[in-house]
């Protein structure tokens, strides 16, 4: 295995942590690598042709009294494909708040569970504010860059597509809403070159949505009147309309009268959908009414004749009660586990011509984290690939393959103590069908201390993987990933070994 450790950031985390997402899976990373001519098991395919991108909370520092998960430091990491060959990246996302943290040496920014009080300079990111703005939560490609964001609205990050190198923040030609910035997960249209984004916040109307073109113009961006404000955290895209929700899930209006951030499920209130068409304005958004839930992530949706329709993961139990007679840890991160939330693959649809709707599970296996082909996004999908969840622990042991139109599902389950990364369906080069294609992930295996990049043929899943690629060191555990060809990377065609100095 050829191998580069180009950089170790110094990390003041204590030497006998028992954090549970600062151990384990979640053991945090202080190197960033380059490696290729990595050790394969298998055959890499050759019809394999772009890059696999997983982001990554990764705290490098102690946190000032308690550590959430997503107040992590952003890293980002690259598997990419090309020649029936691999090689492998990680960088750390240098945010505003990761480079004056790091020149202090100590944290800044109160985390998501601590008081915004504490909080040592006077200014921060998020919708609540105060915050450090890590970008760790998503990762996608839009005009030939990596782009990053942060769950609770800040900056964009620019990313290189071969290196991972940071450069700098996208200002969209000095149009980025920076006041309100933007939220976790932007969807791309691959068909277009087109992002649509949304944001939200504390102040009316309490959400914005905005679409930026292929040349990083933003040619729209209205308001979307809330009744106060939400913790949207998703959004989805059809070929001609974006949807945004108001889930029944969100900051308690009387805590929030006194400075605090107290989630609170309203089992009472609807949840609410709203179609806008992809250029319209305020006056254009309907809004269709459903069943009360909180839907964290959706999976895709598309147009029907007068219908829309929206695939997303209901959750049964959006508010679990603490487990009684559980740690600390297990009581304050309870919702972490998904499987207590019972999430399940979900349709709602909309008629834009009647106002009908409808809803209904499509099947009652609880799984998150799902993606499409990304060629679909906004278009009709059949098949989705999504995560299965370890009971009161975030971490992924497996994935699923779910055929909407038949009900069937293929389960992948990952041996015990190895954890997944949100899987990426990579379409072959010449694909002619949409599950004509590769399934990708990355494990954190505790039980040896490794981790590799697995590649399964989209087909044919439970066969297990057509390839195992070892990487360097184990890497922590993380949260969104995506996949985008070659020809969406600037430099990917124009320069013979994209990466560098290192050979391929």
């Amino acid at each position: 295995m050829d191998l580069e450790l180009v950089t170790r950031h110094i990390s003041k985390l204590p030497a006998d942590d028992d954090h549970p997402y600062r151990t384990g899976a979640w053991r945090p990373q202080t190197g960033e690598w380059n490696a290729d001519d990595m050790e394969v098991i298998g055959h890499i395919p050759e019809d394999l042709d772009g890059v696999y991108l997983r982001n990554t909370e990764n705290p490098l520092l102690p946190s000032m009294k308690l550590y959430h998960p997503f107040d992590g430091d952003g890293m980002v990491h690259l598997m990419g494909f090309r020649g029936g060959k691999a090689f492998y990246r990680n960088r750390f996302v240098h945010t505003d708040g990761f480079k004056a943290e790091q020149q202090a040496g100590e944290a800044l920014w109160a985390g998501l569970a601590e008081p915004p009080s504490l909080t040592k300079v006077g200014y921060g990111w998020g919708a609540r504010g105060f915050l450090k703005d890590s970008s760790s939560t998503d990762v996608v490609v839009h005009g030939g860059e990596v782009l990053t964001t942060f769950y609770q609205c800040g900056d964009l990050y620019r990313l290189s597509g071969t290196t991972l190198e940071t450069l700098g923040k996208q200002d969209w030609h000095g149009q980025f809403p920076s006041a309100s910035g933007i939220s976790a997960h932007p969807k791309v249209d691959e068909h277009t070159g087109e992002m649509m984004f949304f944001n939200y916040g504390v102040e009316a109307p309490y959400m914005h949505y905005g679409v930026v073109d292929r040349d990083n113009n933003l040619v729209n961006y209205c308001d979307i009147p809330l009744p106060g404000p939400r913790l949207s955290h998703d959004m989805a895209i059809t070929a001609n309309y974006s949807i945004v929700n108001d889930c029944p899930l969100f900051w308690d209006p009387e805590a929030l009268k006194v400075g605090k951030y107290a989630t609170r499920f309203f089992r009472d209130v609807p949840t609410r959908i709203g179609v806008i068409p992809r250029y319209g304005k305020t006056a254009d958004l309907r809004w269709f009414e459903f069943e009360p839930t909180y839907v964290l992530h959706w999976l895709n949706a598309y147009e029907e004749g007068d219908w829309v329709v929206l695939d997303g993961f209901f959750q049964k139990n959006p508010s679990p009660v603490p487990p009684s007679g559980g740690t600390f840890y297990e009581r304050i991160f309870r919702y972490l586990g998904q499987e207590q939330k019972e999430p399940r693959l979900h349709r709602w649809r909309m008629n834009l011509r009647t106002g009908e709707s409808t809803e209904h599970d499509l099947t009652d296996v609880h799984t998150e984290f799902g993606m499409v082909n990304g060629l679909h996004t906004g278009r009709k999908h059949r098949y989705a690939y999504a995560a299965t969840r370890v009971d009161g622990v975030f971490l992924f042991d497996g994935f699923v393959k779910h055929d909407t139109e038949t009900g069937r599902v293929e389960t992948v389950q990952l041996p015990p103590g190895v954890f997944g990364s949100e899987t990426a369906m990579a379409p072959r080069v010449g694909s002619t069908s949409e599950d004509d294609g590769y399934v990708i992930t990355l494990t954190s295996d505790v039980n040896e201390d490794k981790s590799e990049c697995l590649i399964f043929d989209a087909q044919d899943v439970t066969a297990g993987p057509v390839a195992r690629i070892r990487l360097p060191e184990r890497v922590s555990s993380g949260t969104h990933s995506t996949w985008a060809p070659g020809s969406a990377i600037h430099g990917w065609d124009h320069v013979e070994n994209p990466i560098g100095a290192v050979r391929l």
